[in-house]
């Protein structure tokens, strides 16, 4: 599934795999989630309730994965690498922004992100 994240000016647009976690994040769409830095690397927010677990968790990332934090309920969207792995219990990858994860670096702080599936 396609998705939008406006975040100010920044418009991105990604892709959800096609995983039980990431349709039931589909689920909550359109939503606005206001959304803090953690260590220079993500941006990070609240979701309304928990997601469905599925997949494997992971203790990596790559910029541009929009992952889930189990239990929940809490998102994150990864746009720089610092090198260190995520503590467990780990993310899912719910997709991958298609590019330009790093323009969310330029909101210093929280920046309401709209997510909204796109056409």
């Amino acid at each position: 599934m396609k998705i939008r994240l406006t975040a100010g000016g920044t418009v991105l647009h990604a892709t959800l795999d096609d995983s039980v976690t990431a349709r039931d994040f589909a689920s909550l769409l359109p939503l606005t989630l206001p959304m803090n830095d953690l260590f220079k690397r993500e941006k990070y927010a609240h979701l309304p309730r928990s997601l469905a677990a599925g997949g494997e968790p992971r203790s990596s990332y790559e910029i541009g994965n929009i992952a889930y934090w189990p239990p929940g309920p809490d998102i994150a969207i990864f746009y720089d690498h610092d090198g260190e792995s995520i503590p467990a219990p780990g993310i899912i990858v719910l997709g991958e922004i298609d590019s330009g994860a790093g323009a969310l670096q330029r909101y210093d702080g929280a920046v309401d992100v709209t997510v909204e599936a796109a056409d």
